[in-house]
This record gives structure tokens, sequence and C-alpha cells, in this order.
């Protein structure tokens, strides 16, 4: 088959060719897990595509072209790779070609070279333009990729990149027999129409997302990324390649024998075919031999595959032509323990996008650089492909972090507290996987229970906030960022850069349903309560003490926590008789009113007391009520607190060092059941939205501005008014005027009272200062309030060209308020709600929002702010209109997750009377962007 060797994305156009558009390319995760690389057609690919189609089956080519065509025309071929990327489009998935290695035959601890790898076309989607918004598409994929979701995933982009275009509908004529494709069409999501005529089915369907399309692609990234990890979780064929013997060399080298040295119980066992290649001294006596159940060999090649996982240790400028080898051996997932990346600046940031390159092609996932490794344990093998000295022992909690050094404490914190895991990742520098792959995983594992993640940066928050949001519906999800901000960016960390305030991620993780906590510490505090309790049923806390002070403080401290201390208090005295603890633990527990406990036993002598620590496991495992301790010389998750409950499951009260762990850990515990328990609504639908001509106004405007340069263009107050109008929000008419005789003329217009103001930014919306005069009542008053304003605005510049003075009817009296959105390069449109006034905006007294959001997250919203109040009869006020605010902040919401390009608009004021509200004054401005989750990919850095 012919290949094609991929072009530099910024190379310029090809005769007859519109500019490439780079943008786009994508790696994605097909259906069975596998990765492949899509991107758009090129002249040079002319070969690869007539190779592609010559190796097609009779079958399949006649499906495509409905008659049988051996090979394609030239004049067709040049048709079909020569296209202007806007009437005529075409998308390729491409692999690597085989025995593509780019380098010469090198064994691990040799120089490789770094070029590009000829590529094969695996799979073609293309549309033609037919009118104004319509286009013709047409689909072929390799007979050998066929049932793996390829044309699924290319449709996805073929339509994101017509709708980039303005088409906004596919036709396409399909055989009967096709039944694939018809398929493939039918279950997208789109509201597809379909008629037979002259024995051909003539399909046709709009492709603007809608609620059922973006659940299909959810559903299909999630089983694709799931199954991506489980592959490498489950991996029962592993190769280590280490540097050989060079002695410069030794921390690799040390690093591969420990991953090896991890590998040899499995591979002594027979459960994992483990394969070494530069691992010990390197002599020729190494090929084909094997030892202690390893097979060791001197090169790569010599490696008989299939393999599915490799981990590699070897110096950065050596791993890229391993990779390339690695492909031809059918591994699925790559370990990199290496650095010398992106951390290393442009030439290891390069280094890194080709790696990425080869490891998509070649169809495998990347764990790294810089990772710690993976042990995991899955169908009753332990699979350990770690720096660990041991792994950890055997448990439900799936644990993620990124970098390696930060994993060499959260393990020994793991083994100390005596935990259990049922897998731990480490990604690196994330180049590749990341936590959100291990959500979508842990989705879908039965033999985890609870999710810890140790996250330093967080690459797709939207990405993140959807797919924690579906997991902790049914498993806890435990965070520990760095910095409350999340916006720490460590060497090697691909992240977009953000202009988001620093509540954002924090609103993120809120509407996840995440539990965030501080530290390690904490993390490890919240996951054994949830790994070993039962979900709390409530608040409602009773305390088990040694002293009435210690209980004192226990209440405090859970009342600080959010938990509710009903006041149920039992005492033990140290010498308690056993007969009495049991009859002291079981009055406790047999109270209706009691939710949790927190069994706090500390002598003054500080003895063991084995009967305590038995009597509570034992109440706690009968009557399910989620217990913590805090007990001398007991910690983590121990025999003395363990016991099994009615059903046969072994049930441990989780022990902590001090009080305020226990009931802080227990807090998090409480609210988390209670948002699970709780419904989280629908996603917002307001009547009367229609986000496409919202979109072609943008659209308009932005080629109007030639915003090419990222800068935004500001929107006339007229332009606002119309972009708001399809999404059902109406602006309150005004007129700017010069003068007090043009003020006059424009309140005749629009009838008395009215109000009048002043445009400069500072002054228009300040009433206090005299920038706005309310309930001008005729001519004399108008003129007075104008010389007023005009004197009061006279060091001020209102800007270029715009009147220095605005008359408006008037609106009802009522509250006011800011609805704001923007749009942010890493967390795409954030919403904000915030009562009007210097107070909150010192204090920062603003709700934060990312869509999609549902009709909770607005209620929510609206409720947030601290001088919310105001809105629900405060002091005796009458209640105003709040169903009318929060469906105004649902329309904003809509808008800004529908229009990327919608840089950032502000309603101010928004008067909320008893009776609507009345948004008085509105701005946006519009520029280009590139949202992260706009499709399925993967990352490239």
């Amino acid at each position: 088959m012919a290949d094609v060797v991929p072009r530099p994305p910024h190379a310029p156009a090809e005769p007859g060719t519109g500019p490439y558009p780079a943008t786009w390319e994508a790696d994605v995760v097909l259906h069975d897990g596998s990765t492949t690389r899509l991107r758009p057609i090129r002249p040079e690919d002319a070969d690869a595509l007539q190779a592609f189609h010559v190796a097609q089956s009779e079958r399949s080519t006649f499906l495509r072209f409905f008659a049988a065509l051996e090979r394609l025309p030239e004049r067709d071929l040049q048709r079909l790779v020569r296209v202007d990327h806007v009437d005529r489009v075409a998308l390729v998935a491409v692999t690597a070609a085989p025995g593509a290695v780019g380098a010469g035959d090198v064994a691990p601890d040799e120089e490789a070279s770094a070029g590009d790898p000829p590529e094969r076309i695996i799979g073609v989607a293309r549309y033609d333009r037919v009118d104004g918004e319509s286009a013709e598409v047409a689909f072929n994929i390799a007979d050998a990729h066929q049932g793996k979701g390829l044309a699924s995933v290319l449709l996805e982009h073929l339509a994101a990149a017509a709708r980039e275009r303005g088409v906004r509908r596919f036709v396409a004529e399909v055989l009967p027999q096709n039944g694939r494709m018809l398929h493939v069409f039918r279950d997208a999501g789109y509201e597809v129409r379909q008629r037979t005529e002259d024995g051909v089915v003539q399909v046709t369907f709009d492709i603007d997302p809608t609620e059922r399309s973006l659940a299909v692609m959810a559903d299909r990234e999630h089983r694709a990324e799931a199954r991506s990890m489980r592959a490498l979780l489950s991996a029962r064929s592993v190769l280590v390649v280490g540097p050989g013997p060079d002695p410069a060399r030794g921390l690799h080298g040390a690093h591969a024998r420990r991953v090896l040295t991890g590998l040899l119980p499995a591979a002594r066992e027979g459960t994992v075919v483990v394969h070494a290649v530069g691992v010990g001294d390197g002599g020729p006596g190494e090929d084909d031999g094997s030892g202690d159940g390893v097979h060791l060999h001197r090169r790569v090649d010599d490696v008989p595959g299939p393999v599915e996982l490799a981990v590699v240790v070897l110096p950065a400028e050596q791993v890229l032509d391993v990779a390339r080898r690695l492909g031809a051996l059918g591994v699925r997932g790559l370990v990199l323990l290496s650095s010398g990346f992106a951390e290393a600046g442009p030439e290891g940031l390069a280094r890194l996008r080709l790696l990425l390159g080869v490891v998509h092609g070649a169809g495998m996932r990347l764990v790294g650089p810089a990772s710690f490794g993976i042990v995991s344990r899955l169908d009753g093998t332990t699979l350990d492909v770690s720096l660990a000295e041991r792994p950890p022992r055997a448990g439900r909690i799936g644990l993620f972090c990124q970098s390696a050094p930060m994993a060499v404490p959260l393990l020994a914190a793991v083994d100390r507290r005596g935990l259990g895991l049922a897998q731990f990742v480490s990604a690196g520098h994330r180049a590749d996987v990341s936590g959100n792959d291990l959500m979508q995983f842990w989705g879908e594992d039965d033999s985890t229970d609870v999710v810890g993640l140790y996250l330093e940066s967080i690459g797709n928050p939207r990405k993140f906030s959807r797919v924690a949001r579906r997991l902790a519906t049914h498993k806890p999800v435990v965070v520990v960022t760095a910095g409350r901000s999340g916006q720490v960016v460590p060497p090697g960390h691909a992240v977009r850069p953000t202009r988001a305030p620093r509540r954002t991620l924090e609103e993120v993780m809120r509407q996840s349903g995440v539990i965030r906590v501080e530290n390690q510490h904490q993390l490890l505090d919240v996951v054994q309560v949830l790994a070993h309790q039962p979900l709390p049923s409530g608040r409602r806390t009773s305390i088990l003490a040694s002293s009435a002070s210690v209980a004192a403080l226990v209440a405090e401290a859970a009342a600080a926590a959010g938990l509710v201390v009903t006041g149920r208090v039992e005492l033990l005295a140290e010498d308690a008789p056993a007969d009495d603890v049991r009859a002291t633990v079981d009055r406790l527990y047999a109270d209706e009113q009691t939710d949790v406990v927190v069994a706090v036993r500390l002598p003054t002598l500080g003895t063991p007391d084995p009967v305590v620590p038995r009597e509570v496991a034992r109440a706690a495992a009968a009557t399910g009520r989620t217990t913590v301790a805090c007990m001398v010389d007991l910690h983590g998750i121990t025999p003395e607190l363990t016991a099994t409950d009615p059903s046969g499951r072994v049930r441990t009260v989780p022990a902590y060092s001090a009080p305020e762990d226990a009931v802080l850990a227990l807090g998090h515990a409480t609210r988390y059941a209670a948002w699970r328990g709780t419904d989280r609504g629908r996603p917002v639908r307001p009547e009367g939205v229609d986000t496409r001509a919202a979109e072609r106004l943008v659209a308009a405007h932005l080629a109007a501005g030639r915003a090419t340069d990222g800068r935004p263009v500001p929107l006339s107050p007229a332009a606002v008014a119309e972009l708001l109008g399809t999404v059902g929000v109406h602006v309150l008419p005004s007129v700017r005027v010069h003068d007090a005789d043009e003020a006059v003329a424009a309140a005749e217009r629009l009838g008395w009272p009215v109000a009048v103001k002043t445009t400069v930014p500072a002054l228009r919306h300040r009433a206090d200062l005299g920038g706005v005069r309310l309930d001008v009542a005729d001519a004399a008053e108008m003129r007075a309030d104008v010389a007023g304003i005009l004197a009061l605005a006279a060091d001020h510049d209102p800007g270029p060209g715009v009147p220095p003075l605005e008359v408006q009817a008037m609106a009802p009296h009522g509250v006011p308020c800011v609805v704001r959105s923007a749009e942010d390069p890493l967390f795409g449109p954030v919403i904000s709600f915030g009562l009007s006034g210097d107070a909150t905006d010192l204090l920062g007294d603003v709700a934060y929002g990312v869509p999609p959001l549902t009709d909770v997250d607005v209620t929510e919203i609206v409720r947030t702010p601290r001088a919310a109040p105001r809105l629900f009869g405060y002091r005796g006020l009458p209640r105003l209109d709040v169903a009318a605010v929060e469906d105004l902040v649902a329309r904003v919401s809509v808008l800004a997750d529908a229009l990327p390009d919608l840089r950032a608009l502000e309603l101010a004021p928004v008067v909320v009377s008893t009776s609507g509200v009345v948004v008085l004054g509105a701005s946006a401005s519009v520029a280009p962007a590139d949202r992260a989750d706009a499709l399925r990919r993967l990352a490239r850095t």
C-alpha cells in the first residue's frame, strides 16, 4: 500500500486548494480503545488514496461508488485530493504504515532519527456543498477497520468542519444494502429523514448539535476511553525497554530494573508474559534468553508480538524510534518513565509532539512522560509496572496522581493507613492519558468503589466537569489540586492560559459533585471513610467520648464541618467494664435520631483498649450508621475496628489521629451523600431560543470586524440587542443624544417619565453620583438634569463617536443586578450573577457557573450571593420575581454555551421587580475562539 509522509502543519497550500485548516487535525480514540489521527486531505495523498481504494473489497467499493471500480481514474483521483476546505472538504483517518520506523535498525542505547514515518489512509469522509446550507456527504472505511466506530467519529468531525463553513444540513445517497452507513447516520443522534427513490435511499439531516447528538457523542467518548484504559490496566504481556549497561545512564537503568523487579512475581506465576530489552548487562547471550520467567532480548525488533503494554526508560532523544518499533508489536499502551520533553523547552516540546503523533498513529495511548508507573489489579491478576518498592495492598480504591515525585509520599501514606488499591496510575506530565481517562474507566469498573485524584493541573476543565459529574452520580470522587485556583502550571504540563476568576475551578468542582479537599492528608482521610463505611443517611451526629470536655470539642468541630450536633452524647469512663461498654454503645446506635457517629477514646494513661473498638465496629456494622473514630494507637484501616455487616460485607471504622480530622472527613461524606441524593435537574432549554440565528449574527460581526488577530470586536448597542433577541432577551429601548433638545425629543417619543444618564462608562449606572437621573417628568426637568449630567461628566470621555447622553423609558422599581458571561481559553464560558453595587464588586459577592447548566444549577447561582436575600422579601419588602431572574440567567448560559466566539457579554443593570425583569443596558464583544472540548480528540500539546 502506498504511503504519504506527513506535511508540516503550516506548509503552504497547493495550487487549486484553499489554505490548509490545521485546527481540524485531531487524534481520536476509537470504539475498541485504539487511536488514530484525523486530518484534512492534501494533494500529496493521491498515492495513498489510490492504494486505499485498491485495497478495498469489491463490495466496499460498490457501496461507496455504486459501481465496480478497480482503480480511481487519474482525473477523479486529483479531484478527490484537491479540495478548497470550504465548499469541498475531505477528512482522512491515517495510521502509521506497516513497517514504518523512520530510522535504521538500532538498539535502545544507540541514537535514532526523528523523521516523520509514512502514513496510510484507513478512512475517508467528505462533503461537497450543493447549495448555501446543504452538502452531500460520503464515507469510505477500510475493511480491516470497520466496526471500530471510525465512520461515527469522522461524521462528528466532518459535521463540525461543515458548521464552521456555514453548512447546516447533510444529504447522502446510500444503497439499501449499506446498512452500516445508514446506522451511522441514525445512531449519531440527529433527526434523520430518508426516502427511497430508484433503488437508492436519500438521507437528509440537520447537523446542528441536539441534546441527543451531544449525549451520543459523550457516551461514545466514555465507552471508547474506558476501553482504552482497560487495555492498559489489564495487559497480560509487557515489554520493558531500558538503556542497556551504559553507566552514564544509571538512573534510567535503575528505574528499568525496578519495573522489571515488580513484574517478577507475575512472570513467575505465568499470569503476565514479560519481555525485556536493555535491562541487565546487555551481553550477546541475552538474545532469546530468559530468567525468572522474563524473556530477554537484545533489540526491540527481536521481541515476538503481540505485546499489549510497553514501559520505556530511555533518554528522551531515543524514545521516538523505540515508539515506532513498538507499533509493529501491536502495543496498545506506552508507559514512559523518562523526562526531557516539554519541560526541557521548545526542543523538548517538539520532541513530545512528534512522539504523540507516532504513538496515536500506531493506535497507542501514552502514560507520561515522567510517570511513576501503573499498579492494577483486574481479574485476579496484579500488574505492577511502577517504581514502587512493593505494590500497595489490594482494595477497592482507584487512585490517580501526576508527577512521579508526588506518587512517593502518596503511596507511602496509603501504606501507613493500611488502605487497599484496585488501581494506581501516575500520568506524569499527562501528555495524553489524564485523570479524565481514568474516571471514564472507573465509571465502568466493578472493582472500584471510590476514586481519589491528586491533580497538579487540569488541562480540560469542561471535560473534567462532564466526566466527573457522570462518575460522581454513583461513585465518590475526591480531588486535591495544586493551589486553590487550580491555575498552577508545573513544568512540562500543557495548560491553556486563563482569565477566569480564581473561584471558577471551585465552581466546576461543586457543579460536578466531586469532593474537593485541601491536601494529600485530607484526600486519604475522606477516601478511607467512603471506601470502608456506608454513605451517611443524614447529618445528625451523635458522639461517643471518654470525657465531657472531649465531647464538647468534638461537637464544636462537627458543627464547623457542617454536621448537625443533636446533643446526643454518651460518655464512657476509662475503666468501664465490658458489659457497660456494650450497653452504652448499643444505646447510642439505637437512637433513631442518629445518622452518623463520632467515637473518640483518649484515655489519660494512653493504654490501648480492645473492648471499645470492637464494640464500636460491631454496632456500626450492624446498624449501618456511618462512623469515624479517634482512638489511641489506631490509625487508618485496622483489624480492631473491623466487623461484618448483616449482608456479609466487611466494614471498617476508619481511625484518625485527631478528632478534627475525623469530623472533617465525615462532613465531606455527608455533603456528598446529600448531593448524590438530590435531583440535579435537567439541562436548561428555554423556549424561544434560536442559537443558529445567533451564530449567524456573530459570524457576520466577526467578518465585518476582520477579527483575525484574536482581538475582541465590540458590538454596537443595536447589534447587542439583536443578538440577545435571538435567545428571547429584550433590552429596554434607549436613545443616545447630544444635547437637551435631542433629549426632550427622545423623551417625547418614548413617553414621559424617562431616565436620562451619561454614557461615560464610569458614571453611566451611578445614580448615587449623579450620573443617572430618574423619573424625569417634563421638558423643564429634562433640561435641568441634562445640564447637571454634562457638567458632572465634563472631564470624562465617553469614547470616540459616542454621544454623551442616553434617554430611556422608566423601568419598574426593583433591585438592580448584573449578569455576565465571558469566554475563557481554559474553562470556556463562565457565567456570573450578582446584585449591583460597590459592595458587591469590592467584596466579590458574585456567583459563578460553567455551562451547560441545569435548572438546579441556575437556581443555586441566583441564591448563592450573600446579598441574594434582597430578592426574597428582605426585611418585610415584597418578594421579587426570582423565576424571571433564573430564566434570564438560563438564556444567557445557553447563548454563551452555543457561541464560543462571544468573548464577553454584560447585562447591567438588570432591574428585578415583583413582576419580571428589565434589562436596561447590555454590552458585548466577539472574537474567534477554539474550545478544548468541542469534539472528541486527544491532547496534542
